[in-house]
């Protein structure tokens, strides 16, 4: 009798638990893993500049200073709907770098908690589902938005960039700052200047935010073969690309200037020369050969992000005088 072999995939450990676990508990195992696939932790960073924008945008329009409820909450929804499905979607063509780096080794399709037809059809399911739900509740161009934002994430950084260029979190990163231009767009029908500065001023965060983590994980980028800056640059190289990023955002982020106040104005300039000084400490621990604490950076870059929208969200609010244009 011939000897056939077992193809099957090996089961991880958590997978096997799952398995033969009561049927509650793997129904909560479950609706953790495919949480994970969506990344809910990336999507609250996203949806906490989407709100601001939509404040910002509100502000110049005649009928108060915020929007409705209601049109916040759709944006909200079909905002998190298109990032779980483009995090789902990075998942299943990852999956395979995914399972060699410690960092990610735990997401499900690693585990084996969920197969990759499963999570592709999560992810198209979801980026349908919020293409359509921003058409119909907001309107059409931010439902086109959604859409693109998903193409551009998964298909031109994740299938083109991440695996052939040190770049690809720069331009890459373009498909993160897309939440404020959409929630622009679900307020006001139309893609203004005011929300394109606010797409540079995430745009030029990336690089030092996620080249900061990088350095940190540098190891496991390498043993996975994604050329991400600190696995084909020196240390010092990576550091005086950060500050020179860290240097233009501070600068971009002054260019809401006419359209807020002094205290956006005093607070973002205070914030973006903290974030610089930081740079150039890290730049110079390098130069120095001393102990570099990259995750400082990477730490003070969520909260130095959080807070300038935070803050723009205030200033629209309280309708506090705005500067205008000095001409």
């Amino acid at each position: 009798m011939p000897i056939v072999a077992d193809v099957r995939p090996v089961l991880s450990p958590a997978a096997q638990r799952a398995r033969f676990a009561p049927r509650a508990e793997r129904g909560r195992s479950v609706l953790r893993s495919y949480l994970s696939l969506a990344k809910t932790r990336i999507i609250e960073q996203l949806l906490v500049v989407t709100v601001p924008a939509m404040f910002l945008a509100q502000r110049g329009r005649a009928n108060g200073t915020m929007p409705e409820p209601w049109l916040i909450v759709a944006t909200l929804i079909g905002g998190a709907a298109a990032a779980a499905s483009a995090h789902a979607l990075n998942c299943v063509v990852d999956a395979d770098i995914d399972a060699v780096m410690k960092r990610t080794a735990r997401r499900p399709l690693a585990q084996g908690q969920v197969s990759a037809r499963h999570a592709l059809i999560f992810g198209l399911v979801l980026g349908a589902f919020s293409a359509v739900w921003l058409g119909l509740t907001t309107n059409w161009l931010a439902a086109g938005l959604s859409v693109a934002a998903i193409a551009f994430y998964v298909l031109i950084y994740t299938l083109l960039l991440k695996r052939r260029t040190a770049q690809n979190i720069v331009w890459g990163g373009a498909a993160g700052c897309m939440p404020v231009v959409i929630g622009w767009a679900a307020v006001t029908g139309r893609v203004q200047w005011p929300a394109l500065v606010m797409f540079g001023v995430i745009f030029f965060w990336t690089p030092p935010h996620f080249w900061a983590l990088a350095m940190r994980y540098r190891d496991d980028y390498a043993a996975a073969g994604v050329p991400m800056l600190p696995v084909v640059a020196t240390p010092v190289q990576v550091s005086r690309r950060i500050v020179a990023y860290s240097w233009a955002m501070a600068a971009w982020s002054l260019l809401l200037a006419p359209v807020t106040s002094w205290v956006y104005v005093a607070v973002a300039a205070v914030a973006g020369g903290w974030f610089v000084f930081m740079a150039h400490r890290l730049h110079a621990a390098i130069r120095a050969g001393a102990p570099a604490r990259p995750m400082r950076l990477f730490h003070l870059s969520n909260t130095y992000l959080c807070g300038l929208f935070l803050v723009i969200a205030v200033d629209a609010v309280l309708a506090l005088p705005i500067i205008g244009w000095p001409f």
